[in-house]
């Protein structure tokens, strides 16, 4: 059975970091392609960063360029989201997602498997 599950939200001051993790089970990470989506209630899912199975490139949108970093670990099957300056309007549900492919972009209907989301507010 195929899962994401994200953990590493939370409460945190405008400036602040925080780092997300996804650990998937019942698949081999290595072999997905994965990224970093986000959700504000009563608006769609917005594409925060990709990274490729194949060399591991990566791709950001304009909001987080320079903020955000995804990285993945192959050996333990978890890819992270480093979040840096955060800012009141990064607050969001987080989601991970990977696609079976070398690389999926930043469209979320690109993605076949989802976690289920850790919330992360920016506030002072």
């Amino acid at each position: 059975q195929v899962q994401l599950a994200e953990s590493g939200g939370g409460l945190v001051q405008p400036g602040g970091s925080l780092r997300l993790s996804c650990v998937a089970s019942g698949f081999t990470l290595a072999d997905y392609a994965l990224g970093w989506f986000r959700q504000v209630s009563g608006k769609g899912r917005e594409g925060v960063a990709c990274i490729s199975s194949s060399d591991g490139s990566t791709f950001y949108g304009d909001s987080v360029k320079g903020r955000f970093t995804i990285s993945r670990d192959n050996a333990k099957n978890t890819v992270y989201l480093q979040m840096n300056s955060l800012k009141p309007e990064d607050t969001a549900v987080y989601y991970c997602a990977a696609d079976p492919t070398v690389a999926a972009g930043m469209s979320a209907t690109s993605y076949d498997y989802w976690g289920q989301g850790t919330q992360v507010t920016v506030s002072s």
